[in-house]
């Protein structure tokens, strides 16, 4: 098989990259490990800024997202008997909107599904660094090969595409949290917002994916299982981490879907060797506290997208030569802001009653300080594409 772009991960980052290069008349192909039931059962984020809104609904993606999305105009913080409102419209001029991973995931299966190559095994790229890459898989049993011009890697924190940079040139940075989060789905009617909660107890979070499926997160230690957290006990500890009023407007029921996550920063650089370019959890890792994860994948696609086309269509390679290190200014904004409002919202058994009563101070100070917010709001927005 001969291409000009292989990609490597078929979630949201490779195929929206699939999708946005194929209406624009440049070849690709993906290649994905998993079968494609099991990607689109995936469960994960929901929260997009406006940017990410913009760019799906430009490339006819909108019409489900705006019709069951729910739009917000900022998120809240329960912060002791306090609500303190992120307005992203009043600081930012933008809200942000509540539209789950999973539903994106099948609003791309069905424009560009018929470009997945699935249980694609044992991919790996190989002369990255030369004019001439191409990347190995095996399926039912085969090898098979891909020539190509370029190989984005949208494969994930646990993808082989970084492992093609050679280890004098590539180097990480990584940030493990000493927590996790327990999160649940319920088919339940959700709070009408986002609250995040700061307690004594642990952080929480309330979220949601559609007017009749709740998500909500408790910061759990690393050792616990799902065992452990039978859903009577879970609704009980979350309804303990708000304040009655909040607490009162919390609808139970059986979950559907429960996890623990563990929680970590993680930047790999360069985003570009040679051929090959990483986007999306390739590339980078946050804590999902400021919800930047998809919206980090999604701004990496922009930007690739962009300098192949550009390539292809007009012979330039000054967005292709800039990739990396404009794709990497708003990695690190977006990385700082998840681990700041992470350090925030939680409770660190190793900081001790100083971290605890700095942690108390900085919140009293947020709540006191409308320029404050309104930069953090600003920042919880999402800061413009170059």
């Amino acid at each position: 098989m001969k291409t000009q772009v292989a990609i490597i991960g078929g979630g949201p980052a490779g195929l929206m990259l699939a999708h946005v290069l194929r209406s624009s008349g440049v070849e690709c192909v993906v290649l994905e490990r998993q079968t494609r039931e099991y990607v689109l059962g995936r469960i994960r984020a929901g929260v997009l800024e406006w940017g990410t809104v913009e760019f799906l609904t430009e490339h006819g993606l909108g019409e489900r997202m705006h019709r069951d999305g729910r739009v917000h105009d900022g998120s809240e913080i329960a912060w002791k008997q306090e609500l303190l409102l992120m307005d992203c419209r009043k600081y930012a001029g933008r809200p942000f909107m509540a539209y789950g991973q999973t539903n994106i995931q099948e609003d791309l299966d069905e424009v560009v599904g018929d470009l997945v190559v699935e249980e694609a095994i044992e991919v790996e790229p190989h002369d990255v660094g030369s004019d001439s890459p191409y990347v190995t898989y095996l399926k039912d049993g085969e090898e098979q090969r891909v020539d190509c011009d370029f190989v984005a890697g949208c494969d994930g924190f646990h993808g082989v595409s970084r492992t093609a940079i050679p280890a004098d040139i590539y180097r990480d940075y990584e940030r493990v949290y000493p927590f996790g989060w327990l999160g649940i789905l319920s088919e339940t009617p959700p709070l009408p917002g986002l609250i995040y909660a700061n307690h004594p107890r642990g952080f929480a979070l309330a979220s949601q994916r559609n007017p009749m499926l709740s998500r909500y997160y408790i910061q759990v230690d690393l050792e616990d299982t799902i065992e452990q957290w039978p859903d009577d006990r879970f609704w009980e500890e979350l309804e303990a981490r708000y304040s009655t009023a909040i607490a009162e407007q919390i609808v139970t029921g059986p979950s559907i879907e429960k996890s623990i996550a563990p929680l970590r920063s993680f930047v790999a650089e360069p985003m570009r060797y040679g051929a090959l370019f990483l986007a999306g959890d390739a590339a980078h890792i946050v804590p999902p506290t400021g919800a930047k994860g998809l919206n980090l994948a999604f701004s990496d696609v922009y930007y690739l997208s962009r300098a192949l086309i550009d390539y292809y269509d007009k012979g330039r390679t000054d967005y292709l030569d800039s990739y990396s290190e404009m794709a990497l200014r708003r990695v690190w904004g977006a990385v700082r802001f998840s681990w700041w409002l992470t350090e925030l919202l939680h409770r660190f058994p190793d900081k001790g009653e100083f971290g605890q009563r700095i942690q108390e101070s900085e919140l009293d100070y947020l709540a006191a300080s409308e320029s404050y917010l309104a930069a953090v709001s600003e920042q919880y927005a999402g800061l413009p594409l170059e």
